[in-house]
């Protein structure tokens, strides 16, 4: 998809996005990058990656029922657009067919 180009950290939000499904907000984006990566993100570097994600449309918020284990607070919860789902998987067929380049010259000797 030419002209929408994300960072790393922005394809691990969209990417945890995806996993999470109907249960994807701030904390939980957080969890699921720590997890999978053993890297640590603050909230804050989380909710504007979020955001930044939404404003440029790869990813769409709705409000979340107030909890009480919230405090009462609702919580923002983000789905994947059809653009972003497809951003992410122009990223996957990059970086595929990066490593398969890159094997075939360790297997021909040529790296």
């Amino acid at each position: 998809m030419k002209g929408t180009t994300i960072g790393e950290f922005e394809e691990l939000c969209l990417l945890s996005v995806g996993v999470l499904g109907d249960d994807a907000y701030g904390m939980t984006v957080k969890a699921e990058i720590e997890g999978r990566t053993g890297r640590k993100a603050t909230i804050s570097t989380i909710h504007s990656t979020l955001i930044r994600l939404e404003k440029k449309g790869l990813l769409e918020s709705r409000l979340g029922g107030a909890t009480e284990q919230r405090g009462g607070r609702t919580k923002r919860l983000f789905t994947l657009t059809a653009v972003g789902q497809q951003v992410i998987e122009e990223a996957r067929n990059i970086r595929n067919a990066m490593w398969d380049d890159m094997r075939d010259r360790v297997v021909t000797g040529s790296l």
